[in-house]
């Protein structure tokens, strides 16, 4: 049976709704939602004693299942003949105080003030089906119909899908006439989340139109949205803004849907954010894995990062989540990752949080109340804490944070808050410090509270940072390559001269300065808040061999390329980022691999020295171009990929004789790291400067 239009203008018209209802029959059509499915919104609105005016009520049991549970004073109007004979034998005697009327709203026969509430259930969404002239002025006299028949402090509940004309012309006409605007989502159930076949794509709303007394000269407006059925509204400073933040939320509805739908659509990524503070609180990503073998227990998993882990490569690439989906055993893995700055009091309480947000991502085939497992690392949520914050003029907003890692060691990271999922320096903090930090977690774990840092862990750079070690591999690559000098056992004994660009946490050259004892180290920064972060939390200082400029690098070498006498480093590093995110190469700048710098780099490197830099590049041509300009003018060179990262370290030298195979390349690690784990030199045993140089290529 044919009931639907042929064309979306047939809502409009008095023909089609009585063709349509003697087609149907008595069998009731529900717009957007039974009565079960909307009472919470409605109880909400609407108070038992009121008096209330359903517009375009059709045969919907709406009305009745209202009457029967308290709503009694209620009354139905339709532009069908037909529909309003039908309910008027349907409820005659079941429900006599509900009356039925044949009336069209655009021309109501009510008196002024007479109902305190106008309940339209999708009548507004039939009617302005278009934004043609006709429609809109039909649109206007209905609307006011609905202003003239309401008493002041009443309410217009509509119920419809917001569609972008639809929710402009709404919220514009009584935003205009002085009434306070809200709109208020509808809540789905359990039930209609994993229905076999969704309804809508889109989410159902409801506008309350609250009529306010018109005050003469008065250009106040409200503008609100609800977004849950408990919960807060929020206060909107427009019109515009509300339009935007229902359609964020028709698009996260439509989102769910495609996921429902359809397995494997890529890479999808969604925040969750604060309902009070609009914050994003939780980093959603849906992982599916088609080749998992469906089972009743393999539907669907949740995962949550513990905090600060989510840089790691398994979290925060997507070929790391991949492999955890795989080795999880879940056809769809939602990896959820905590942000900073937001409280979380345990596993139990995000679970609780969560459980209903999640299940609108859930895949088909899902059996309906089936209990979905939250799994972690450990089983807890990991501990986070900011220990400073503050905005550089230079790098934006950025955090100091203590973290702990999965060996249970604390470590303290710098984070731009512009690329907050890159880890922009990281050291880790003395045994002693994660030792009282660990104790202290046990104790706050027995009160259930969430556990912090010490209070007492000492903040200060020296105090609590371990020098002897580096966290990041590429830092560890980029000293590895110090091998490729030539007879490294001597470099604790000879003189060695360093430029480093780009200080960051100063990790770097402190621990070339504490290791080689005879090294000079001229660090370039561009950033003096960068120095005052490294100074104050990384433990970095300067000394008689170890100098700060302030300076951008470019202009530094620049500088130092056009002195009569220039001076000569055996070693030039660069590690440096772009603040241009739009570019394909994040580290460095694009303009420190131009050949014209790159000749005034050469310049002042020893002839034995080499140049090393840290390459973050994703666009492949524009890759393979630097590789080109860089073999261009240092005719040597090498390659070492950081496993897991975009990084890649390379390794520029100016002699192609000096070429080292593999073999050479790795006694010459070798010979370097035994002279450097000589008692005395606080040399970290974990780290094997070798295993750096193993995958290293000549390009």
């Amino acid at each position: 049976m044919n009931l639907l239009p042929k064309s979306s203008k047939e809502f409009g018209s008095v023909d089609y709704w009585e063709k349509f209802f003697q087609q149907r029959g008595k069998k009731a059509f529900e717009w957007y939602g039974t009565y079960l499915e909307l009472c919470g919104v409605l109880h909400k609105y609407i108070k038992p004693r009121e008096k209330v005016l359903v517009i375009g009520c059709g045969n919907s049991e709406l009305s009745e299942q209202l009457y029967d549970v308290g709503y009694q004073d209620i009354v139905n109007i339709d532009i069908s003949e037909v529909v309003i004979k039908q309910m008027k034998e349907r409820n005659a005697s079941r429900r006599p105080q509900m009356s039925f009327l044949k009336m069209d709203m655009t021309q109501m026969e009510f008196p002024d003030a007479s109902f305190q509430v106008v309940l339209d259930k999708g009548t507004l969404d039939a009617v302005l089906t278009d934004e043609e002239e006709k429609t809109l002025q039909q649109v206007d006299r209905m609307l006011a119909e609905v202003g003239r028949v309401l008493q002041v402090g009443g309410r217009y509940l509509c119920i419809s899908l917001a569609q972008a004309h639809i929710l402009k012309k709404a919220v514009g006409h009584f935003s205009r006439e002085g009434w306070m605007v809200r709109v208020h989502q509808v809540a789905n159930s359990q039930d209609q989340v994993l229905e076999a076949e969704p309804r809508f794509s889109l989410p159902v709303f409801a506008f309350i139109m609250t009529k306010f007394r018109p005050v003469p000269g008065s250009a106040l407006q409200i503008f609100e949205l609800c977004a849950q059925e408990q919960g807060k509204p929020v206060r909107l400073e427009s019109a515009e803004q509300l339009a935007e933040a229902v359609r964020e939320r028709q698009q996260y509805a439509w989102l769910c849907s495609q996921l429902y739908r359809k397995a494997g659509l890529g890479s999808v990524s969604l925040d969750l954010c604060n309902g009070d503070t609009g914050e994003p609180r939780y980093t959603l990503h849906v992982v599916d894995s088609p080749a998992v073998k469906p089972s009743r227990d393999s539907h669907f998993a949740i995962f949550i990062i513990p905090q600060g882990r989510e840089t790691e490569w398994l979290f925060g690439m997507e070929e790391g989540r991949k492999q955890l989906a795989a080795s999880a055993g879940f056809r769809r893995l939602i990896t959820v990752a905590l942000h900073r700055g937001q409280l979380y009091e345990g596993m139990d309480s995000i679970q609780a949080e969560l459980s209903a947000r999640v299940m609108e991502l859930a895949p088909a085939g899902m059996p309906a109340r089936q209990q979905v497992p939250f799994l972690s690392v450990g089983g807890d949520i990991g501990v986070r804490t900011v220990q400073h914050q503050d905005c550089s003029p230079l790098s934006g907003d950025y955090v100091i944070e203590d973290v702990q890692g999965d060996d249970k060691r604390y470590f303290r990271r710098l984070i731009f808050l512009s690329n907050r999922n890159v880890v922009q320096s990281e050291a880790r903090l003395l045994k002693d410090v994660s030792h009282r930090a660990q104790k202290k977690r046990k104790k706050d774990k027995k009160k259930q509270r969430p556990a912090d840092i010490p209070e007492d862990l000492p903040a200060a750079a020296g105090q609590c940072i371990d020098k002897s070690y580096l966290c990041c591999e590429h830092h560890k690559a980029m000293i590895a390559g110090l091998a490729l000098l030539r007879n490294p056992e001597l470099l604790l004994e000879t003189p060695l001269a360093l430029l480093v660009v780009g200080l960051g946490g100063g990790s770097l050259p402190l621990f070339v300065h504490d290791h080689f004892p005879k090294s000079c180290i001229d660090a370039v920064e561009i950033d003096p808040s960068m120095l005052k972060v490294a100074t104050q939390w990384f433990g970095f200082s300067q000394s008689d061999r170890m100098k700060v400029h302030i300076a951008d690098g470019l202009d530094y070498i620049t500088s130092l390329a056009g002195e009569e006498v220039r001076p000569h480093y055996d070693v030039i590093m660069f590690d440096v980022d772009s603040k241009d995110p739009t570019l394909g190469m994040s580290c460095p700048p694009p303009a420190f691999v131009d050949q014209p710098f790159l000749q005034k780099v050469k310049s002042i490197l020893t002839p034995e020295g080499v140049f090393i830099l840290n390459l973050v590049c994703r666009d492949l041509g524009l890759k393979d171009s630097v590789l080109a300009g860089l073999k261009a003018v240092f005719p040597l060179l090498y390659v070492r990929r950081i496993e897991g990262e975009v990084n890649e370290i390379l390794f520029c030298q100016l002699h192609p004789e000096q070429t080292l195979a593999t073999p050479e390349l790795l006694e010459m690690a070798q010979a370097l790291e035994q002279t450097l784990r000589r008692p005395g030199r606080g040399w970290d045993d974990t780290y094997v400067l070798s295993d750096m140089l193993k995958t290293v290529k000549i390009v």
